[in-house]
């Protein structure tokens, strides 16, 4: 009965592993820091920061090398995450590339 039920256990931690993995689309000209660290991979809170105090200096961003202009943002970071990152203004929802 252990056996079987460790057995279960691993089963279900395999099936959640991939849940954990996927990022979401986040808005980078709207959303906080923590969203931002939270939706992207490779940028953690410093990271989503420095994007954050750099939109608020700058203005939005209005593509995604513009990105490449915060501190730590590099073409590979922008690469991995290019599908999650919505670059909208205000209201709008829609995704540029």
């Amino acid at each position: 009965m252990i056996k079987y039920h460790g057995f279960l256990l691993a089963c279900l931690a395999a099936l959640m592993l991939p849940m954990l993995a996927f990022a979401g689309p986040v808005n980078v000209n709207t959303a906080n820091a923590d969203a931002i660290s939270t939706e992207l991979k490779g940028v953690g809170l410093a990271k989503a920061e420095a994007i954050v105090a750099y939109r608020k200096a700058h203005g939005p961003f209005k593509s995604l090398t513009d990105l490449m202009l915060v501190k730590g943002i590099g073409a590979r970071t922008l690469e991995i995450n290019k599908d999650n990152i919505i670059l909208a203004s205000g209201k709008e929802s829609s995704r540029k590339k």
